[in-house]
């Protein structure tokens, strides 16, 4: 059973924006704080995915440092979904992201995540 399915990457250039989404079983995003985690290239254990951002039951947000002030997470209750607004992208956001809840320790069965790639 597919719990959470990400989509929106691709390829821009720097300074671009992007917006990512991640649809979730219901089960997992009624109940949990929702997050964005990102993998670097060349990076393959789970353990490497760094946490971006990160938001509660009750809309509350929290972004890691270097995204603060340039990525918005959203959630919509009614389709179940997360969302990630990206702006102002550096070389350096090139990963793949996924979304599952947090803290990390408790994630969930990861989905596939989505590319993005950031062009010099």
């Amino acid at each position: 059973q597919v719990q959470l399915v990400e989509s929106g990457g691709g390829l821009v250039e720097t300074g671009d924006s992007l917006s990512l989404s991640c649809a979730a079983a219901p089960d997992i995003f009624t109940k949990n704080p929702m997050a964005w985690y990102r993998q670097y290239p060349g990076q393959n254990l789970i353990s490497q995915r760094a946490w971006v951002a990160t938001i509660g039951t009750d809309g509350r947000t929290n972004y890691a440092d270097f995204a603060k002030g340039r990525f918005t997470i959203s959630r919509d209750n009614a389709k179940n979904t997360i969302g990630l607004t990206m702006d102002a992208l550096k070389p350096e956001d090139t990963a793949i992201y996924y979304c599952n809840v947090h803290p990390k320790f408790r994630a969930r069965s990861w989905g596939q995540g989505t590319q993005v790639t950031v062009s010099s």
